[in-house]
């Protein structure tokens, strides 16, 4: 009999699965099962240039409906309601039952979901999907007022494009900086500088205690009294891992589905790929959970290579982006536990500059501002553990060839 490995979830790490199981060799059916009408779609672009207006829905799609036709990947629209290992099936909401043989977790993440008063009236948006964005497109008009709750990337990220579209916008942050989670403290001055240069009203030290309105959202109140009018606000607090449905299977799970090298979980047949993961990240020597793409697209093909029964080992270094205005900022490596920042260019009046993150004396990682050849450089030196003189990266008069 034919052989079926259904993947749950349309993500990024499905986009890539998929087809990669036919480059493995998988003769067998392949289902993808996810909540959204649409096929697997490029997330990033929803809080900028989609928000933004520059691209439609169907130029967001990662991998053309042909190719997925070509390689007889079936797409279906469900919500998987459980996963029954010993019967090796998944039953749908709907009630559909449905068997496998290899089964694929790409089920990603959801937003974190704030419950103040208010929270529940109309005009309030998260960023996470095609119907949320298309959501916020219907309260952006010029003038009007956008309040954000949240300064990390997705919150920063959509006041540049709601800026652009001519609305009033405020970014409410409850920590003493934006960004304060992910980055050093010149970051966050940069972009907090930035984003005031072009009209956005960054408030820190915030906390939203409630939105009020009829049945609209009309002001936000934070804790010490102060309000701001709005007409849309957009809460950007964090994401979460969808892990409930491996839990539920007695599938291991720890800040995300724990994987081995290959993909692999702990239970027979089952390999889990992206955000929804957590892995051990050999350079680092820890494990680690990711919210990042290229991480999803990589896990997708250790993991189709893993149920064809072929080794491949994941060991990747972890890197992210941000556009915000005209700013490029790509992310080299993991920052935590740094000792040292080392910053290369002008980060107080240009808009280009590098910030270099050293542990005992070893770069760690890299926040590269419209600074490309900076970005390529630190992912090589970090990823075979390179010696680079951090004096060396403060003088500009030396180029980045001859850094090492």
């Amino acid at each position: 009999m034919t052989k079926r490995c259904i993947i749950i979830g349309a993500s990024h790490a499905a986009a890539q699965l998929a087809p990669s199981l036919r480059q493995e060799g998988w003769q067998g059916d392949i289902l993808v099962v996810g909540d959204e009408p649409h096929l697997p779609y490029h997330r990033p672009p929803l809080s900028k240039t989609f928000l933004g207006g520059e691209k439609t829905v169907d130029s967001l799609a990662i991998r053309p409906k042909v190719l997925y036709e070509k390689n007889r990947i079936e797409f279906r629209v469900g919500r998987v309601a459980a996963i029954d290992r010993d019967k090796q099936t998944l039953t749908l909401t709907s009630g559909q039952a449905l068997s496998y043989d290899k089964l694929a977790l790409c089920m990603g993440s959801r937003v974190r979901k704030v419950t103040f008063p208010g929270s529940e009236l109309e005009g309030i948006h998260y960023v996470r999907d095609i119907a949320d964005v298309e959501g916020i497109k219907h309260h952006v008009a010029k003038d009007k007022n956008a309040v954000i709750v949240g300064g990390g990337y997705i919150g920063l990220e959509t006041a540049s494009a709601l800026k652009k579209l001519g609305m009033n916008v405020v970014v409410l942050e409850m920590a003493s900086r934006i960004l304060q989670r992910v980055t050093a403290p010149e970051l966050s001055e940069f972009y907090t500088r930035v984003h005031t240069e072009e009209g956005v009203d960054v408030r820190t030290g915030m906390s939203v205690s409630s939105i009020e309105g009829n049945t609209h959202c009309e002001k936000v109140t934070c804790d010490d009294g102060t309000e701001f009018p709005a007409d849309l606000v957009v809460i950007g607090v964090g994401i979460l891992p969808n892990v409930e449905l491996a839990e539920e299977a007695g599938i291991a799970v720890n800040n995300g589905i724990v994987v081995d090298s290959f993909c692999r979980t702990n239970a027979d047949n089952i390999v889990a790929a992206g955000d929804c993961t957590n892995h051990f990240n050999k350079i680092y020597g820890r494990r680690i959970r990711l919210e990042s793409v290229p991480n999803a697209s990589e896990q997708g093909k250790i993991a189709a290579a893993s149920i064809c029964g072929i080794k491949k080992e994941y060991n990747s270094l972890p890197w992210f982006w941000s556009d915000q205005y005209d700013l490029k900022l790509q992310i080299a490596g993991l920052s935590q536990g740094y000792d040292q920042v080392v910053i290369r260019g002008d980060k107080n009046t240009s808009r280009s500059f590098s910030a270099f993150y050293f542990k005992a004396g070893k770069l760690i990682s890299a926040d590269c501002v419209n600074r490309p050849q900076e970005f390529m450089l630190s992912k090589r030196v970090i990823s075979q553990g390179l010696k680079i003189d951090p004096e060396r990266l403060v003088d500009e008069a030396i180029p980045v060839k001859e850094l090492l």
